[in-house]
C-alpha cells in the first residue's frame, strides 16, 4: 500500500504588488497633452495682461 499523497500548499502571494500595480508608473514627465494646455493657458495669461 502507498502512502497517500501530500498536498502542496500554494506560496503565500506578496500583498505588496496589486497595490504597486494599481499606482500609475512610467515616465516622470508630463503628457504632450498636458503640455498643449499648459502652453494655451500661459499664452492666453500673457495676452490678457497686455
Amino acid at each position: 500500500m502507498k502512502p497517500p499523497l501530500k498536498k502542496r500548499v500554494p506560496k503565500p502571494r506578496n500583498p505588496f504588488v496589486a497595490l504597486a500595480l494599481q499606482r500609475p508608473a512610467g515616465s516622470h514627465e508630463k503628457s504632450p497633452g498636458a503640455k498643449r494646455q499648459a502652453e494655451k493657458r500661459a499664452l492666453s495669461k500673457k495676452i490678457a495682461e497686455q
